[in-house]
Parts: C-alpha cells; structure tokens; sequence
C-alpha cells in the first residue's frame, strides 16, 4: 500500500527560526545581537546600507578569507535579521545569493550612530525591493566594479581603494548636474587619483552616454574640482563607438581640458581588475592603455576657477557617514 512519505524537510535538523519583523526591533533581541556582532558584521552593514546590495562573492571579496566562512557568518546574520538575502532567477544555472540589509541590522547601526532608527529611512520593502528593480544588474555590476579594488587593496600593499560613494549619495551631493554611478578615490605608488565612474551595460544609447559630459563639465567649473570620468564598457567593440560618440561631445565642450575622460572594456584580455593597465584615455597622444594609478600623472590638477554660484552643488550631509571601503580587522576567531 503507497502512503504519503514523510516530507523531506521534515527529516531535517532543527533550524533555530528568525525573529519576526516585530521581535527584530525590541530591546531583547538588540542585547542580544550586542554580544554577538563583530566589528565586521557592524562595518558590513553599513557597506550594504550605503551600497544596497552584494553577492555573496563580492562580500567575500570585501571582507572574507574564503566563501566558505563568509557562508557560515552569513547564515547566522541572516538567521538574527540582521541581513537579509535572495536569489534572482537565470534561464541557465543559478544565479549567486543577493544579500541586503534587514530589519536588525538597520536598527543596530541607527543606534550606534545615536540615531532615531525611522530618521534612517530604511524600509525593509524597499531594501528587499531591489530584488524585483530592473537595475538590480547595474547595481551588481557597479559594486564589483570596487570589490575588486577592495581585494586587492587587502592583498597588495602597493594600492589601496580610500573612498567610496554610492550613486544615492553622489545624487544627493550632484544631482543637480550630474549622477554618476559612484565616486572613487584610488592611492597607488605615492599618487592618488579621484573619479567618476559611468558603468555602461550597453543597453543606453551612445548619444545619450556621451551627453553626460555636459554636466561633468558644468561641475567642474561649478566647483573649481577638476575630477576625471572613467567608463567602464562591456565590449571592446562599444568602446571603439562610445569613445567616438565621447570625443564629439568633449569636442563641443566650452573646456574640455577640465574633463579627463578614459575607457575601459570588461571583456578584455587578461583579469578583470579596474587597477591594471586598461584605461585609454580619450586625449591620449599614444594608443598606450595605463595604469589606474597611470591616470594622475597623465592628468595633472587644473587650477580652475570656479564660476558664479548659479550652479553650486547641493550640500547635503547624510545622517550616515559613507563607510571605509576597507573592512576592520577580523576578530580572533575568525568571524
């Protein structure tokens, strides 16, 4: 005679469950997350509440020795609600575990900062909403791009990656004028070099790429900050076009020598990482690709004299301060 099995999931371990929503936020379970989190999971959490949100590989490039012990720290942060974590779908394979910040993990850092949690702004839909957002690739695909800065910051004493903006706080910071993808600062070799980054998926219109310059242009001499523009593109062949479409606009710029501009393409040989000597820029007198760090000798400061203030960048301080891009030291055991 055939029964019903006993469900599989029925002959599993037990698996402590995860608070409610409503128990994530008491008193309770904050005194007892207090004597469990490490300076890394509190430096993560600002990392995803600036950022948005990482794949698993990516957080074990910022701050892990092995994806095997990012997983078991991983699943216990998730299981306290201090992170929370999905899987997008792929029509082939699977794609890796997404990670945000939860509900927990928002209230630990309002506190910390000596913040009202709800003057965060943080909504645990909205977090969890970038799963279904069509910018999700883009937003993943920008983070990698200064994951892989942060790596080999940890690996190599000759660079380190100082600062890193999100598109949120540039917009707040330029968003009159320009919203680049993030703002870096790179240190290598005893000279530094600060940029925007364009991250192109290859699904905009060059044209309207290339008009981005305008409002690079308009900072620069709003500000008196001359600061380079870097494009990172996911072909060799669209970066032939794109550095056209670039060189017509910075051609019909007021001052194009206030606007350094250099390409780059994912697909090109060699490893993928934003320091190596991949970047051409778009005035080059030499077809020679350099150095991330090449970059501020090929282009010295300009003193620029800023203009009237019609245009002057929108100051506004968030209530969280943008994180070092570089994780503390890991506690002795290892978490």
């Amino acid at each position: 005679m055939i029964t019903n099995p006993t469900p599989q999931r029925a002959l599993r371990g037990h698996m402590p469950r995860r608070p409610t929503p409503r128990a994530a936020t008491t008193g309770e379970h904050h005194a007892q997350l207090a004597s469990r989190l490490t300076p890394r999971d509190r430096w993560l959490a600002r990392m995803l509440h600036e950022h948005r949100v990482f794949t698993s590989q990516q957080i074990v490039e910022l701050c892990y020795p092995s994806k095997r012990a990012a997983n078991h720290r991983l699943l216990d942060l998730f299981r306290w609600r201090f992170v929370d974590r999905f899987q997008p779908f792929v029509s082939t394979g699977a794609a890796p575990m997404h990670y945000v910040l939860d509900i927990a993990g928002a209230v630990a850092l309002a506190y910390e900062d000596g913040l009202d949690p709800k003057r965060l702004g943080y909504r645990h839909e909205d977090a969890m909403g970038i799963a279904h957002s069509l910018r999700l690739a883009h937003t993943v695909g920008v983070n990698g791009f200064f994951t892989s800065l942060v790596a080999r910051s940890q690996r190599s004493a000759s660079g380190q990656l100082t600062t890193w903006w999100s598109e949120l706080r540039c917009t707040r910071l330029f968003g009159d004028m320009v919203r680049p993808d993030a703002y870096g600062r790179w240190c290598e070799d005893d000279t530094e070099i600060e940029f925007f980054l364009e991250f192109d998926f290859g699904t905009e219109d060059l044209g309207k790429l290339g008009s981005k310059l305008y409002g690079y242009e308009k900072l620069a001499t709003a500000t008196g900050i001359s600061t380079p523009v870097l494009v990172w593109l996911p072909t060799s062949r669209r970066e032939t076009n794109a550095r056209k479409a670039l060189s017509d606009v910075l051609n019909q710029l007021n001052h194009p020598t206030l606007l350094p501009v250099a390409t780059s393409a994912a697909d090109r040989p060699g490893e993928n990482d934003p320091a190596t000597a991949r970047w051409l820029p778009i005035s080059a007198t030499e077809p020679r690709r350099v150095r991330l760090s090449e970059l501020a000798r090929r282009w010295p400061r300009t003193a620029v004299q800023p203009s009237s203030t019609e245009f002057p960048p929108r100051q506004v301080t968030a209530d969280i301060a943008a994180p070092n891009p570089l994780p503390p030291p890991a506690s002795p055991f290892g978490r």
